[in-house]
């Protein structure tokens, strides 16, 4: 199938840009397979510093971690990475020792002084650097929920780290190496969930070369052990991606995996069973934070893959909820899952208005119209009642504390010190400040509908509109009154999602709400010794009650991913944690 346009017009930001194929680097007619996809701007490559998705998916091609996802099989679980196998794990559960896999590198680079540029052999030491690193208060990563009071000596690390210079080579009685290749990580109680934080970015292998090397410029120099290194960044614009030459010079041997479901075999994702990985040369990354720019240029064959937006819903997909014929006849393919995800908007809890009103927060709920809200979304979104999504629910689901009801809403306003909406000390309306990552037309619009809810109670809703990079810095620095935000998955576990609300969490880290209730810090710190069963759950639903009854959030929806991609686009399978999963793409034939 032919992709190539001689050119793509489109307004975006009051500028006409016009953008030429033939100057994008990507040959249309060698035998190299590029992979091209859209991705939202980078907030940079340190493993202990990246939040948002679009960052996680750019150094997952870079970095690797003990521990990694399947890719084919369902229920989710974890497998090997640069670990030999799976942990041995004491009889008490606080014990896991991994061996390191002989003969990793990592990829050539000028940090690597003592060997010319030449990267050195992955060692165990290189998973208790980048930990550190995490626990570093002056690092300030974004990440230390994953592993607060969890690792036996972590905490005082992070401490001491407070003041003078950080000593990394101060023991941590929970973080030993053992010779060259093997790691011992001792935890203070059991924590079952362990192995999923050991896929995340913050237990990532970090060389403390590149590190000492670049400096504060080490957040643009990703050095990893991936299958990918980073050719070129053209800030808010263009990332490329090559195959590391490591892996071919220092004889990797990762394969495609040769097992998967009935439907994997009928779909064709189990033809490259056995062959070396990656199997595309090149992947770029367009930054494209326009829907329409972004429907254009996957409609011209410039994006391999893209996910289907609001505004183009109703011209794509049919009333029985399958692809339209004439998209079909393309070659075009659509997937649907449902997301494990909350969309919602998240309150300061440190603003002296809204932090310490929770009737005035219980008011904007009951304000929230679920059903015109998903009206407004085409029906791709499942309400939200709770932080935890269906999929992953450990509680009723069938009815929200605060259902759609503006009679109550507005008792609820009276009563929190807003009658009709008014201030009484100022008679002037209540004006509220949410603050957006994006100013495209769908968040515009999206923006509108939330302020119409508030404004049928006397509420006036002010958007802000920021780039993403400027959103997130409010947000770390607790200057954002409310916020849209959507927390996906970090992995399978309704715990993912409750330590969103844990106190000791909050900004830079996930608790972005900086959401304070000592039972529910007490009950989450009680789940974290629990094994996996009926008591565990039971305590998660009592949290997840305690945080539906005071509206830290205003609960939006859970999502239906729905992905378009084109015909040569071959292994591709929804992932719900999809990092570093670029590396079983194929891509089918030279693109002309």
């Amino acid at each position: 199938m032919r992709r190539t346009i001689k050119g793509l017009l489109w307004i975006h930001s009051g500028w006409i840009l016009f953008l030429l194929v033939c100057g994008t680097g990507i040959s249309r007619v060698s035998a190299e397979s590029v992979f091209t996809a859209e991705t939202g701007r980078i907030s940079g490559f340190d493993p202990a510093k990246a939040m948002d998705l679009a960052s996680l998916q750019a150094l997952s091609k870079i970095y690797e971690g003990l521990l990694q996802y399947s890719y084919l099989d369902r229920p989710y679980h974890v497998e090997p990475c640069l670990a030999e196998g799976l942990p041995k794990v004491s009889t008490d559960g606080k014990v896991y020792t991994f061996q390191i896999r002989r003969g990793i590198f990592f990829q050539d680079d000028p940090c690597f002084t003592k060997t010319g540029g030449k990267g050195r052999e992955l060692c165990a030491d290189d998973f208790i650097y980048g930990i550190k690193r995490v626990a570093d208060l002056k690092v300030g990563s974004t990440g230390y929920w994953a592993f607060r009071d969890r690792i036996v000596g972590l905490d005082e690390f992070r401490d001491r780290s407070a003041t003078g210079v950080t000593d990394y080579e101060a023991r941590v009685a929970g973080l030993e190496s053992s010779g060259r290749y093997t790691l011992k990580i001792c935890l203070k109680r059991p924590f079952p969930a362990l192995l999923w934080i050991l896929t995340m970015n913050y237990a990532y292998a970090v060389p403390r070369e590149a590190v000492a090397y670049y400096g504060n410029d080490f957040v643009s120099h990703p050095v990893g052990t991936g299958p990918y290194s980073l050719k070129s960044h053209v800030h808010n614009y263009r990332l490329e991606f090559v195959r590391n030459p490591k892996w071919r010079e220092t004889g990797r041997t990762e394969r495609y995996p040769d097992r998967g479901g009935v439907e994997d075999q009928a779909e064709g994702l189990l033809s490259d069973a056995g062959k070396p990985l990656p199997l595309i040369d090149r992947i770029v990354h367009y930054v494209v934070t326009d829907p329409s720019t972004r429907w254009l240029m996957f409609l011209a064959g410039k994006l391999d893959v893209t996910t289907l937006t609001r505004d183009n819903w109703d011209a794509v997909v049919t009333p029985e909820r399958t692809l339209c014929q004439s998209m079909a006849d393309q070659g075009i393919v659509m997937e649907a899952i449902p997301s494990l995800d909350t969309a919602y908007i998240g309150f300061n809890m440190e603003d002296p208005v809204l932090g310490k009103n929770r009737l005035l927060r219980q008011a904007m709920m009951a304000a929230f119209d679920r059903d015109r809200w998903v009206r407004f979304q085409n029906g791709r979104v499942t309400p939200a009642v709770g932080p935890i999504p269906p999929a992953m629910a450990v509680a009723d689901q069938s009815q929200s504390m605060f259902p759609f009801n503006l009679s109550r809403a507005r008792a609820l306003l009276k009563e929190a010190g807003y009658p009709r909406g008014k201030d009484p000390q100022t008679g002037r309306r209540l004006e509220l400040t949410l603050e957006l990552g994006a100013g495209d037309s769908e968040t515009r619009e999206m923006a509108e509908v939330l302020a119409s809810f508030m404004d049928q109670i006397g509420i006036v809703l002010l958007p802000s509109f920021n780039n993403w990079p400027a959103f997130l810095k409010k947000i770390e620095q607790r200057r954002a009154q409310l916020f849209f935000l959507t927390w996906m998955a970090d992995y399978p576990d309704p715990e993912n999602f409750l330590q969103l609300f844990y106190g000791p969490n909050g900004t830079p880290g996930a608790n972005r709400c900086n959401y304070r209730n000592e039972a529910f810090d007490r009950l989450y710190e009680k789940a974290g010794t629990l094994p996996e069963g009926s008591e565990k759950r039971s305590v998660y639903a009592g949290m997840e009650q305690i945080v539906r009854e005071d509206c830290p959030w205003l609960f939006l929806h859970h999502s239906m991913t729905v992905v378009l991609r084109q015909s040569w686009l071959g292994n591709y399978k929804p992932h719900d944690f999809p990092m570093g999963m670029n590396k079983y793409y194929r891509i089918e034939g030279p693109k002309d």
